[in-house]
């Protein structure tokens, strides 16, 4: 059975999935990613907060003691660089402070809030502020984080845990598309059986499948490839038959036109001359058809002396042919061969053609080339590549006569194809076999 010519390869549904998995899983992994970041800067910022709370109550136990204390702690007593105190009597005055704090009071509400630096002191700070009772009255503790310090651990907590997230999402995404792929690989398979599945050869079988859902798509295949091939079988039997009932006829039918011919007067024996090469046209059709439709394409490989072959053809009167003087044999169906050179020597002869010569190439993986080179009115170069896309592409219908369609199919079922080449004047079909099967 002849094949379609491969077009562009197409992407697998294997590889389709894979890709949209692969880009849903991608856009979690960030989304989870970047939920996280915000999620752990939110406890971040709250364990800080905690931090300066939980500082501030030490810090206000010490102070409570009544140990005395100057006004500023020396800078090699500071242990921290990101943190500062200041401790503030009620009417705003600076009592005591860390080195890192400003030496302006802060003056802010009791709880958390941001002090945004004025020019002063060049850093930024949260800070949390409480009353305490001390030896001196009641003041303001005032603990403070820079907040340079606060966003660098937010960003490196955050960064580390998105980058886990993305990780985790990453070895999810790889492990899904592992997955689909190898559950995929059935159907794979079994797209690659349906591709290559003939249903006119009845040795040919699709594979078992041991999926339900696979095991039905199998079964409607080839419940749909038998319907098929019973309808083909139809066809051709009845072209079959058809072709030979026309034959008999048209056989008596030429004698008749020869005996017509003779008797007939002069004036009268051009047109009785033309219904007889019509007839004869129209016999050569119909046994190239009963030949094609009688092999079904099954091919029957012989070692065929290619000019005994020709020479056996019922040619048109009037037609020159020149064959090869050595060739050595080419390996092919005699019946399907005969029917293709018959379509094709009659297509030149009615286009003009007074001579045809025929040439056979070997080629380099053992096949041959048949070309048929005649002095016909040949067709416009625009027409010829037109012909040859319709070949390439199998599309028949409405852009070919029959002898270029049934020589293209005769050499698709022998492993090659049909093309025309570009000839100065004329017209020449190159006919490309494959070798024969081991």
């Amino acid at each position: 059975m002849s094949t379609a010519a491969p077009g562009p390869r197409r992407p697998t549904i294997a590889g389709r999935l894979a890709r949209q998995l692969l880009l849903i899983s991608a856009f979690w992994a960030v989304l989870a990613g970047v939920s996280v970041w915000l999620v752990v800067q939110e406890e971040v910022d709250e364990l800080l907060d905690e931090t300066l709370q939980a500082s501030s109550q030490v810090l206000g136990q010490l102070l409570r003691q009544g140990s005395a204390m100057p006004a500023e702690i020396a800078d090699s007593d500071d242990l921290s660089t990101h943190f500062a105190w200041q401790l503030v009597s009620l009417r705003g005055d600076l009592l005591h402070r860390s080195p890192l704090a400003p030496v302006k009071a802060w003056k802010l509400p009791p709880g958390f809030s941001d002090w945004v630096d004025d020019g002063s002191d060049g850093d930024d700070w949260r800070v949390h502020v409480r009353a305490i009772p001390t030896p001196a009255g009641q003041c303001w503790l005032m603990v403070a984080q820079t907040s340079a310090e606060r966003k660098e651990v937010r960003s490196r907590v955050g960064l580390a845990s998105a980058l886990s997230a993305l990780l985790v999402g990453g070895l999810c995404m790889l492990w899904m598309t592992s997955r689909a792929r190898a559950e995929l690989a059935p159907l794979a398979e079994l797209a690659g059986a349906v591709a290559n599945y003939d249903p006119l050869d009845t040795r040919q079988l699709l594979p078992e499948q041991h999926r339900r859902e696979l095991a039905e798509i199998r079964g409607a295949v080839l419940d749909l490839g038998q319907r098929l091939a019973q309808r083909v079988a139809n066809e051709r039997a009845f072209s079959a038959h058809a072709a030979h009932a026309l034959r008999t006829p048209l056989a008596g039918m030429d004698a008749q036109l020869a005996m017509a011919l003779r008797e007939a007067p002069p004036e009268a024996r051009g047109r009785l001359q033309r219904t007889r090469e019509a007839a004869d046209r129209l016999r050569r059709v119909v046994t190239a058809l009963l030949t094609l439709f009688r092999t079904g394409m099954s091919l029957h490989w012989q070692r065929i002396d290619l000019i005994e072959l020709v020479s056996l053809l019922p040619l048109p009167d009037g037609l020159a042919l020149d064959l090869p003087e050595d060739q050595d044999g080419i390996d092919a169906d005699p019946d399907l061969l005969a029917a293709a050179l018959l379509n094709l020597i009659d297509n030149a002869f009615r286009h003009g053609a007074s001579r045809i010569s025929l040439a056979l190439t070997a080629q380099p993986d053992g096949g041959r080339l048949i070309e048929l080179r005649d002095n016909g009115d040949g067709v416009a170069d625009w027409q010829r590549v037109d012909l040859n896309d319709a070949l390439e592409r199998q599309q028949y219908e409405g852009r070919m006569g029959l002898g270029l369609m049934m020589a293209d199919l005769v050499a698709r079922a022998h492993g090659g194809d049909l093309r025309l080449p570009p000839m100065a004047a004329g017209f020449c079909v190159a006919m490309r076999l494959g070798p024969a099967p081991d």
